[in-house]
């Protein structure tokens, strides 16, 4: 399988001095973009109640909901605006995003990556999992929540005079009676790893991020407390990728993680962000690959399908936050829960 995509290099001003790469999008394939052809949305219907959460592997996408902003801002296709986007990625078996929030007049969220607004607000992401998990009562969405905006050069800034991310939060939680996971709402006290029996038809709250990257109060699983900007015991999150070339260093992050999960602690979520960016590797190209250099989900796509003549097969691969993913991709993750 043809797995390097080469990207003609046109180079563009930003302001007087920065040079950015701005190639063609990149070709679809088994591993990138192509996620429409992909259709999952009862995959965890035949599993049995008994079984963890942390047993699972489950396809993710990271910035779920970024689809406006220029190629430095989008990670994911767009299949239309107001959760479009998300409806589209939970029927190809989607079954984690990472949702960022802006606070905006009225105690709401709109949805923003950066300061680019992505025609979304969070009403219209709970009342897409609202309608979905009414309609495939036997799958559940952990979501991963974040407060988008810190003011600083390229973010958005919240609009003073609002209650507290986490107050608001709650409101919506209240307004989307037994959309959620219960313990896992709880403020106050982080919640055990729940089996799959336990959470169908309901969105599991992962953790709660407040601007500066560290969890907020006790949201989500207990498991996440220490889960701050970047990677952890349980996270790989090297979001950074300064240039096209070190894009072999981020495949390799993944792998690495990859592996350790596969072997680690079964009682245990392992998330593995399969993503990254600057203004030197835009997402499609860390996904896609870019100038010969193969992207990470086609490496990934490859790396899932050797045997164990090339290495300890992976067993389990936790949740992989993906940018841009193909169905192919998401069938190979989806196939280690048989």
């Amino acid at each position: 399988m043809n797995i390097l995509r080469i990207a003609l290099p046109v180079m563009v001003a930003v302001g007087a001095a920065l040079l950015v790469p701005q190639g063609p999008a990149l070709a679809a394939d088994a591993s990138y973009r192509t996620l429409g052809s992909a259709n999952n949305p009862d995959w965890m219907s035949s599993i049995a109640d008994s079984t963890s959460l942390a047993a699972l592997s489950i396809p993710g996408t990271h910035q779920s909901m970024s689809i406006h902003g220029g190629s430095l801002t989008q990670t994911q296709e767009n299949f239309g605006d107001s959760g479009g986007t998300l409806a589209r990625q939970l029927t190809a078996g989607i079954r984690a995003i990472d949702i960022r929030a802006r606070v905006n007049t009225g105690n709401t969220f709109t949805i923003h990556h950066g300061a680019s607004y992505q025609n979304a607000n969070f009403d219209d992401v709970l009342t897409k999992l609202r309608t979905f998990l009414a309609e495939h009562p036997r799958e559940t969405v952990v979501m991963r929540l974040k407060q988008e905006c810190h003011g600083g050069l390229g973010s958005c800034t919240d609009v003073s005079g609002q209650r507290s991310f986490a107050d608001i939060f709650d409101s919506y939680v209240s307004r989307y009676p037994n959309l959620f996971w219960q313990p896992s709402v709880n403020r106050g006290a982080g919640a055990p790893m729940p089996s799959l029996g336990a959470i169908r038809g309901k969105v599991v709250l992962g953790v709660v991020h407040g601007r500066g990257g560290g969890p907020v109060d006790r949201y989500g699983l207990a498991q996440f407390a220490a889960w701050g900007s970047g990677s952890s015991t349980y996270v790989q999150d090297a979001y950074d990728v300064p240039n096209v070339g070190a894009i072999a260093t981020k495949r390799d992050q993944v792998r690495r993680f990859l592996d350790a999960t596969s072997a680690g602690d079964r009682s245990a979520v392992y998330v593995n962000f399969a993503s990254g960016s600057s203004v030197f590797a835009h997402p499609q190209h860390v996904a896609g690959g870019a100038f010969g250099v193969q992207g990470v989900n086609p490496f990934l796509l490859a790396y899932l399908n050797e045997g164990p003549e090339v290495h300890a097969p992976v067993v389990r691969t936790g949740i992989v936050m993906l940018d841009f993913p193909g169905s192919a991709l998401i069938s190979e993750i989806l196939s280690r829960n048989g």
